[in-house]
């Protein structure tokens, strides 16, 4: 979207519903993100400034995902005092931008980890989990989801999620993929039992995934696009997936180690982490990563989006996924990625 299209369309959008001039200042898009365009900006209005956020629905995304499921997955959140941003507009109406949008509040802090020492890492480590933790915690009559969300039958959790993301890589692979299809027959022998409850599942929780202050300190969680009710183990696998630590294999998300992770989620949320179980979650979001690999390697083909983004995931991110589900399911791998639980 053109700079000066996006500065008068969100001028003329917030003067119209606050029925005063708004003038937008500072406007700057933030790079990152595949499913969603996301700019920074001040309002000013009654002689104040107010930093906002607007994401925009691109014209074709890595996934595709509902704007109405992220709004309302960050305003529950919010309102239960999780660290999340202040959620104030979702417009669908295309005579502002061209495109749906949504509006939050601006919170400070950087996506970025801060090269610092060790105690620092372990800081945002014990707040990461622990957040993470809280929300799984949660109980959902507690939190105000409105009709947004449907929750499943516990037995139905783990084949749900498994048939989706299944059937992306089936409408979006562009090769046959024995390895994924594997990693399907073996997922649906083993399928897991329901889960201990039902949980608001954040769905991309994850270093990168939130901010964070120099000093350590988590300012908010960010990407709630793929939020859904479900198994939390679903959120504790998907945040240890190695993709997100390659280099620090010792290390969940590339923060503190794998057991200290899993001592303050389940501190913090009251349940247990069954390693059979868990195997399972942690085989699942590594398919359900390829997935989503696959579905931008796909649109970049088609040439619908030419987002280079899509292009790297769908080549490198793709191929250390595979390498992951091999080492999980091989009888001959080298464990580089060991059972954790």
């Amino acid at each position: 979207m053109k700079f000066s299209e996006l500065k008068k369309g969100l001028a003329r959008y917030l003067s119209d519903s606050r029925a005063e001039p708004v003038e937008i200042q500072g406007l700057l898009r933030i790079p990152g993100g595949a499913s969603r365009e996301t700019w920074q900006f001040d309002a000013v209005f009654g002689q104040q400034k107010h930093g906002l956020i607007v994401r925009i629905d691109p014209t074709e995304s890595l996934i595709e995902t509902e704007r109405r499921t992220e709004f309302a997955a960050m305003r529950a959140a919010f309102l239960a005092g999780l660290k999340a941003p202040e959620p104030l507009d979702c417009v669908e109406d295309l005579q502002w931008l061209g495109r749906p949008f949504s509006i939050s509040v601006r919170v400070p802090g950087s996506s970025q980890l801060p090269h610092l020492d060790k105690g620092v890492r372990d800081k945002i480590g014990r707040l990461k989990w622990t957040i993470l933790g809280r929300l799984a915690g949660l109980e959902l009559s507690a939190l105000d989801l409105g009709d947004t969300f449907t929750a499943p039958k516990p037995e139905a959790c783990a084949p749900e999620q498994l048939d989706y993301w299944a059937n992306v890589l089936v409408e979006d692979g562009l090769h046959p993929d024995p390895i994924a299809a594997a990693t399907i027959r073996w997922l649906r022998k083993n399928l897991p039992p329901p889960p201990q409850k039902l949980c608001l599942v954040h769905g991309d929780y994850r270093t990168g995934n939130f901010l964070c202050s120099p000093d350590g300190e988590i300012t908010a969680i960010l990407d709630w696009e793929m939020a859904h009710i479900g198994d939390p183990l679903e959120d504790l696998a998907w945040s240890f997936d190695p993709v997100w630590s390659w280099e620090e294999k010792e290390n969940a998300g590339l923060l503190v180690p794998h057991a200290e992770a899993i001592e303050y989620w389940e501190a913090a949320s009251g349940l247990r982490v069954d390693p059979d179980v868990f195997h399972w979650w942690r085989v699942f979001v590594a398919l359900k990563g390829l997935a989503i690999w696959t579905s931008s390697s796909e649109a970049f083909h088609q040439s619908v989006n030419k987002n280079l983004s899509h292009a790297i995931a769908g080549w490198f991110a793709a191929d250390r996924q595979h390498q992951v589900l091999i080492d999980y399911l091989s009888p001959l791998s080298n464990h580089r990625f060991p059972r954790i639980g």
